[in-house]
């Protein structure tokens, strides 16, 4: 099983749009997350997918039609979606898999930042989603954390302390956690992960494509 994600920067290089889909399906995860969404990122090989609601109901001045903050694609049927406390920044959907049930809560964290205020009102709502969630089911919470956890690339104590609390207190992993100059993170319950090898995988590296790199992680 293949689970990445990918902030692609509210599609900055659209003449590249051709090249990011190559990418991604040569990818082939079987649950693919983008932040920084845009439709005309049109994936055919995914039969399941839902998304966060579209930003230009916000501020039609300033984002186009096809931006949206998250969509989550999946290979696998998607039996339910849950509600999350703000639908323009997260998107959650219930995925039936071969080990069992999965939530994908997919996110942004802080959509300004994690220096800014929205940041540190935004993470205590969203642990309060993870906390629910996770209640006697596995949880994987993947997308843009704004948090680098392995070095002093971009981050804040009050975040990283944060989200590794809410993670032992439910059970988590963060599969992405040692990846250098990360900010986009894959963590999932542990329950699930089991007795699992990890593999790691990254792309754009060069950051010619998006300002975030892509990370993905196979359970094997």
């Amino acid at each position: 099983m293949t689970i990445a994600t990918w902030n692609l920067e509210r599609l900055k290089y659209s003449k590249e749009t051709n090249k990011i889909i190559s990418i991604l399906e040569d990818l082939n995860a079987d649950i693919l997350v983008l932040t920084e969404y845009d439709e005309r990122v049109n994936l055919k090989n995914y039969p399941f997918h839902i998304a966060t609601k579209s930003l230009a109901e916000l501020q039609p001045g300033y984002y186009k039609s096809s931006e949206k903050r998250v969509k989550i694609y999946s290979k696998y049927e998607i039996v339910n979606q849950w509600q999350t406390y703000d639908e323009y920044t997260s998107c959650c959907a219930e995925i039936k898999t071969e080990k069992g049930n999965l939530i994908v809560y997919g996110t942004i964290i802080g959509i300004f930042g994690n220096r800014n205020e929205n940041f540190k009102t935004d993470l205590p709502k969203q642990i309060i989603d993870f906390n629910i969630l996770s209640k006697n089911k596995n949880l994987c919470i993947i997308g843009d954390y704004n948090i680098s956890f392995s070095d002093n690339y971009y981050f804040t104590n009050y975040g990283r302390n944060a989200l590794n609390n809410s993670f032992k207190e439910n059970k988590i992993t963060n599969l992405t956690h040692h990846l250098p100059e990360t900010i986009d993170h894959i963590t999932i319950s542990q329950a699930f992960i089991g007795n699992a090898s990890i593999e790691t995988q990254e792309w754009n590296l060069d950051k010619k494509l998006s300002d975030h790199k892509g990370v993905c992680i196979s359970l094997i």
